[in-house]
């Protein structure tokens, strides 16, 4: 039987304009600045605190690596540290569109990610003992990531 996904909340960050380190031996690396944002659903509802980097690795065969850091202030007070790593990919046009800001249909782009959580709070918990799976979608100046529970 095929695991069910029960939605967790969707979140919405807003980003600076990337940081552009050029080309390495493994890919072109940027930083996009996270400047902050908000989350809400039926299992977590908060604020995305300003100071988070998206790490990015974009391979030379167009998959972008990302690796996500930053922190949500939930509604009861309660910190919580995110990890979100994932691939981010698209017909090469698509992703040079995105790569230069451009609008780019969500339905086009294969974007997830695997959000790990951390916190103090015993309330939250329940963050430590799941899987969890984000869809994703990058907006000009803003990302969306749905997150569900596996």
């Amino acid at each position: 039987m095929p695991p069910s996904l029960d939605f967790v909340a969707a979140a919405e960050f807003d980003v600076a304009a990337p940081i552009i380190l050029g080309p390495g031996p493994q890919g072109e690396r940027r930083v996009v600045p996270i400047l902050g944002g908000r989350v809400a659903g039926p299992r977590l509802a908060g604020e995305v605190l300003p100071g988070g980097t998206d790490h990015q690795l974009i391979r030379p065969d167009g998959v972008t690596e990302i690796v996500a850091r930053y922190t949500i202030r939930l509604a009861d007070g309660a910190l919580v540290h995110v990890v979100n790593s994932g691939l981010r990919h698209a017909a090469p046009e698509d992703m040079a569109r995105l790569l230069r800001g451009e609008p780019v249909p969500p339905e086009r782009v294969y974007f997830r990610t695997v959000p790990v959580f951390e916190t103090a709070a015993p309330a939250h918990a329940w963050l430590h003992r799941g899987i969890f799976l984000g869809y994703g979608e990058r907006r000009p100046a803003a990302v969306r990531i749905r997150i569900y529970a596996a």
